[in-house]
């Protein structure tokens, strides 16, 4: 494994068994592909595609039908996330097994922490990109 956190050279340089305490406020925001929705890289491991990353989710914004390859978790820190099957709200959790497929929208905008064994893969529109 090759495990980084972007953007924060110094935990980075550490020997591989040390510990990695991150001031996240001070980690740059990355715009995704996907209008409305940025993220904060937090752990990742671009081989295996092991990610724990922050999602900040604009008011109105949508992502497109996709496919979860892996199991993804997410816990909602503000706002809420919603789909054809349900919505998580502040302080809530959701898990999704791998194979599910579904649209994300969030009406109000959001804050999530997520979770992934592998990223998603797009359907249609980015078709065959996943959420980076």
């Amino acid at each position: 494994m090759a495990l980084e956190t972007p953007g924060c050279p110094a935990a980075n340089a550490l020997p591989p068994l040390a510990s990695r305490f991150l001031k996240v406020a001070d980690l740059p925001w990355k715009p995704t592909q996907v209008e409305g929705i940025d993220m904060k890289i937090l752990m990742q491991d671009k081989e295996s595609g092991l990610l724990t990353a922050l999602f900040r989710w604009q008011p109105g914004t949508e992502l497109p039908l996709h496919e979860h390859v892996e199991v993804e978790q997410t816990y909602v820190l503000e706002g809420s996330i919603v789909d054809a099957e349900g919505e998580v709200c502040a302080g809530d959790y959701v898990w999704r097994p791998r194979g599910n497929q579904h649209v994300a929208r969030s009406p109000n905008g959001a804050l999530v922490l997520s979770f992934f064994l592998k990223p998603n893969l797009f359907i249609d529109a980015y078709a065959g990109q996943t959420l980076e």
